[in-house]
């Protein structure tokens, strides 16, 4: 095959590289040099087998560098929930509605909202609560999901249910009040977030990963398996 042939083939089957970025997203893409890329497309004689075998070669190894280096993307870490009611008023937000948003607020809604990966909820010691997915909608979908989601007995705590309306404040020794079993939701507890853009193929995994390594100490029911190990 002619090497400029061989080019243009490249520029066709990576169009969205080649379209924003040219030769050089292409040859980024493949660990081959832009300056052999160019040398190639001008050229009108035949690729030896060494020089395929070459390209090949640091392809795979650009390949897997980027699933190494790019697999994980940490989008904010430990971030404090503004917690909001969401526009219908039925549920409770993360952080409030855009219009309400700081920049940055804007900013990390903006980015859950366009990827999938990993969430973890922390209480207000920074202690992690609860880890989750997002891999058929968004971080920021699921992990409002998360966020209201009731959790049976995990999320059972011994309170007391002290009077919310506004009325005149009796001291226990005069009314006292029996402290009962409460449901809660993360709402109730959770009070930082971390969020992480995670190549799809290692979504399932990681969670398996975070949810098995801290069983004794998060609020998951689910113990995950490992979707590439058979377990």
């Amino acid at each position: 095959m002619k090497a400029s042939v061989f080019v243009n083939d490249l520029r066709k089957k990576f169009r969205d590289e080649y379209e924003i970025g040219g030769d050089l997203a292409i040859s980024q893409r493949l660990g081959i040099s832009l300056a052999t890329l160019k040398s190639w497309s001008k050229s009108d004689k035949d690729l030896a087998a060494f020089q395929v075998a070459n390209a090949l070669v640091k392809a795979r190894t650009n390949a897997v560098s980027a699933a190494q280096y790019e697999a994980i993307r940490p989008i904010v870490e430990f971030y404090a929930i503004d917690c909001n009611n969401s526009r219908q008023a039925k549920h409770y937000e993360l952080l409030p509605q855009p219009s309400d948003c700081s920049k940055v607020q804007l900013g990390v809604r903006s980015e859950l909202a366009k990827r999938n990966g990993l969430y973890i909820f922390y209480d207000s010691r920074g202690h992690a609560l609860y880890a989750g997915k997002a891999k058929k909608q968004s971080l920021w979908k699921e992990m409002n999901l998360a966020y209201n989601r009731a959790r049976g007995e995990v999320q059972t705590i011994t309170l007391v249910q002290h009077p919310e309306r506004n009325q005149d404040f009796k001291p226990a020794y005069e009314f006292p009040r029996q402290p009962k079993p409460r449901q809660l939701k993360l709402y109730d507890l959770a009070t930082y977030f971390s969020a992480y853009w995670v190549a799809e193929g290692m979504i399932d995994d990681l969670e398996a990963l975070l949810v098995r390594g801290f069983a004794n100490d998060l609020l998951n029911v689910r113990m995950e398996t490992f979707e590439h190990s058979g377990q």
